[in-house]
């Protein structure tokens, strides 16, 4: 597995309020730059989406795959691939929120490894980009509720 890109940011509302947003994912392609679409296959007993096949445009990086999710109450979420797609042979990642007294701190990591050829730095800076819009679109979405 190669490294992880991690970032964070600082939204204006509750874990309960980001973690919905974050378990929509029918409206990922809304706020979520790279998602061009988000299907809920599965979901667990808590009702929340278990598995979620996605189809994704990220510049050099486009497919569709497969995610399993994790729940951890409002606390976070993790994932993997359970379906691979022609080109992301893995994506592992986690949303971790953390109350900050004004707001949820976010923390989102993401590792993808690709089954076509692709120099680190250039894979690198995709996740890069991919985590940034995220977060961005994340607390754009959450705070413009």
């Amino acid at each position: 597995m190669a490294d992880r890109t991690t970032s964070s940011t600082t939204i204006s509302a509750g874990r309960p309020e980001v973690m919905a947003v974050i378990a929509d994912f029918p409206t990922y392609p809304e706020w979520a730059g790279q998602v061009k679409s988000a299907e809920v296959l599965t979901t667990d007993g808590d009702g929340r989406p278990e598995t979620v096949r996605f189809a994704l445009d990220a510049g050099m990086i486009s497919d569709t795959y497969t995610l399993g999710y994790a729940w951890q109450g409002d606390d976070g979420v993790s994932w993997k691939v359970v379906e691979p797609g022609k080109m992301v042979s893995d994506l592992r990642g986690s949303y971790r929120l953390a109350d900050t007294g004004s707001g949820t701190e976010v923390t989102y990591e993401l590792t993808v490894d690709l089954s076509v050829p692709m120099i680190g730095l250039v894979k690198r800076k995709a996740e890069k980009v991919i985590v940034d819009t995220a977060l961005k679109g994340l607390k754009k979405r959450v705070e413009g509720r």
